[in-house]
């Protein structure tokens, strides 16, 4: 694998990452927009933006023209909104690349947001949201995120509000665009069949004029957080819970010692969460331990879906194993298992454009650098005993649990023993 770099006058930058043996080539654009650069009146504006760059610009003058352009060479084509970036990418084989481009370039630099197109999408979003009020499993995190992290944007739900859904206009979306989508705010990654000379058609693609974003991102304020729990009253069929703990930055030193501490509690089958509260007492059918980064923060949450008559045991359960970690620590076959797990699925990870796109493009966009994957390897296998134990010592206090249920009413003082 073999990166090549280019940063052009606008302040675009543009990456090429060789991959050999591959005939696919993913190009992808990442964003610095979503949740983070919003405001309570403009909640959501982010992710409906993404949804509107689909609906016709220059060339491409209509969702279907969009949509045939990527059918006709059978590539796969869609885009995401996180709370710091939004991203768009085409998959394709290696002799679609200037088609995939072409697409993009049109979609991101030429994008019209027809006001009929608008009015449609409304809909179409609302649905959306209703989607991920009908399943838990995605509901949950949301909850859990803004539990944590409290009501400001990194707390917010990157969907955003219904008041937002019906009432942004086309001006609105020209002014956010020109706000963000900008040069010096974008990263364009092409990873796969690809060589140094192909930045040169990134480049004539996107000549575009040079400028700075005129909205930062909102850095995460800890004081907006004051609350233990929170409860969704759902008529469900199972009760699903993230219960867990504010983690580390993805740029912290401690990152890599979070990443195996997660591993070892819930992070694949052989893990403790699923051993003992699965296996050993057949609580649930789903359990596992997440850990979520942001830029200057992150979450380590376990979540499950339980019978309605195990909540109580399932989350005695998991804090249990949370208390065991903190207070006997892990074991020496515990350390070299994730350690080889987690380099394991970094290997897998570069079979993947797509994956390895998105990685190199995030770790530009965002923290101005690139890291190898045999650097964050190397990483993972430096960590030391002492520096994961250190770690669940400090996070894994009483007072640092956080708990987001969604189902029927629970007994909450009988939660809240378990949580406190």
């Amino acid at each position: 694998m073999k990166l090549h770099q280019k940063t052009l006058s606008n302040g675009l930058r543009l990456q090429a990452i060789e991959m050999p043996g591959t005939n696919v080539i993913t190009t992808m654009i990442l964003v610095g927009a979503g949740s983070r650069y919003e405001t309570k009146s403009i909640t959501g504006i982010s992710h409906f933006l993404e949804h509107m760059f689909f609906k016709g610009a220059k060339k491409y003058t209509s969702p279907k023209a969009v949509s045939e352009a990527v059918d006709s060479f059978g590539g796969e084509f869609n885009a995401f909104t996180g709370k710091e970036y939004a991203g768009y990418y085409v998959k394709s084989g290696k002799a679609n690349l200037e088609k995939s481009i072409d697409v993009l370039s049109d979609m991101l630099v030429h994008s019209t947001f027809p006001a009929k197109e608008i009015e449609k999408e409304r809909g179409v979003i609302l649905e959306e949201m209703a989607m991920y009020l009908d399943a838990p499993m995605y509901q949950i995190s949301w909850d859990f995120e803004r539990l944590v992290f409290g009501d400001q944007p990194l707390g917010w739900d990157q969907i955003g509000s219904a008041e937002l859904i019906k009432s942004v206009t086309q001006q609105q979306f020209i002014d956010y665009k020109n706000a963000l989508y900008v040069p010096e705010n974008m990263v364009i990654t092409i990873a796969g069949a690809v060589s140094e000379k192909d930045l040169d058609l990134l480049e004539q693609y996107f000549t575009v004029p040079g400028k700075s974003p005129s909205i930062k991102p909102k850095h995460y304020d800890p004081s907006y957080s004051t609350e233990k729990l929170k409860l969704r009253n759902k008529k469900t069929e199972q009760y699903h819970i993230s219960f867990g703990v504010q983690g580390i930055a993805e740029n912290d030193k401690q990152f890599p010692a979070a990443k195996i501490l997660g591993t070892i509690l819930g992070g694949n089958m052989s893990s403790r969460m699923f051993q003992n509260v699965r296996e050993e007492k057949g609580l649930c059918y789903s359990v596992r331990t997440q850990v979520d980064e942001y830029s200057d923060t992150g979450l380590i949450t376990t979540r499950a879906g339980v019978n309605l008559n195990d909540v109580l045991k399932a989350v005695e359960a998991i804090r249990y194993e949370y208390d065991d970690i903190r207070d006997n620590g892990v074991t020496d076959a515990e350390m070299e298992k994730a350690k080889n797990y987690l380099v394991g699925k970094t290997d897998l990870s570069t079979e993947d454009t797509e994956d390895v796109a998105h990685e190199y493009a995030k770790n530009e966009l965002l923290y101005n650098s690139v890291e190898s994957y045999e650097a964050w390897k190397q990483k993972i296998t430096k960590v030391d005993i002492t520096e994961v134990n250190q770690l669940a010592t400090t996070i894994f206090k009483p007072e640092n649990f956080r708990f987001a249920g969604i189902g029927p009413d629970i007994d909450e003082e009988a939660l809240n023993k378990f949580i406190s």
